[in-house]
């Protein structure tokens, strides 16, 4: 593949998601550059409501913004902004908005693990499986799992980063390509404010990288390749990341591979 060819393939791995009222469908597999992880957005203004069936997926959403009310067979709850659930294959969830709202929501195939839950966001929870802080210095970023490995699930590990004030995250740059795809959703970050998300395939291949503009609604998958980001001053990068696993068995948060040339940097 020429360089040219790569680096078209790495520019389409960016998506920008809809607005519009309604259930959608960002992430497909084989309609994009992916063949695990599914991303869908739902935007309800209040008062209205929408059944969500998972049909043959498992799958995770998160509440980016507003309030709503959220009913299973399992879970009855009102949800607040950052509170996530959980629901398994062959499962539906109904949701009513209380004020407008977005979810963006992971999934993947469900293989008969899981079991419905819901987990309220809490900034406060100590550190631990849940809430953990990864790297230092420039790189140091906060994360909540919404959907932990201690968890059982069939492919899915889900979670909330919040960048610092123009710096890195996913720092050093890792890939995990031979085990799981990832989608990095952002959120809270309108114009102007922005970040860099940087695609690359191999080691020492920099000068061949992409460096996708992303703010609010943009999603990039990555199957394959390193995906570190920057924030732009003033910016914290915020993302919903979406991590599915080619097996049940590579369900597992400790298979990221960092790039040799910065991994000691």
């Amino acid at each position: 593949m020429t360089s040219t060819s790569t680096q078209q393939t790495m520019k389409n791995w960016h998506l920008k998601s809809t607005e519009e009222e309604g259930f959608h469908k960002v992430v497909d597999p084989g309609r994009e550059d992916c063949s695990a992880v599914h991303i869908f957005r739902l935007n309800l203004s209040a008062g209205n409501s929408y059944m969500i069936n998972s049909l043959d997926l498992e799958m995770n959403g998160v509440l980016l913004k507003g309030t709503a009310n959220i009913k299973s067979e399992c879970i009855d709850q009102k949800m607040s902004v950052y509170d996530s659930f959980y629901i398994p294959g062959n499962s539906s969830v109904n949701v009513t908005a209380i004020e407008d709202t977005i979810f963006y929501i992971g999934g993947a195939l469900c293989e008969g693990h899981g079991k419905e839950f819901y987990r309220a966001y809490n900034k406060d929870l100590p550190l631990g499986e849940i809430h953990q802080i990864h790297g230092a210095g420039s790189g140091q970023r906060e994360v909540h799992f919404t959907l932990n490995p201690e968890v059982p699930a069939s492919k899915l590990i889900c979670g909330l980063t919040w960048g610092g004030d123009g710096t890195w995250t996913s720092w050093p740059p890792h890939q995990h390509e031979n085990d799981l795809e990832e989608v990095y959703c952002y959120f809270d970050m309108d114009e102007p404010k922005f970040g860099l998300h940087i695609s690359y395939l191999k080691t020492q291949e920099t000068d061949n990288l992409v460096a996708h503009h992303v703010t609010s609604g943009d999603m990039v998958l990555v199957p394959r390749g390193y995906h570190p980001t920057v924030a732009s001053p003033g910016t914290r990068n915020t993302y919903f990341w979406v991590l599915a696993a080619f097996s049940h068995s590579s369900r597992r948060y400790d298979l990221a591979v960092f790039d040799p040339t910065f991994e000691d940097m």
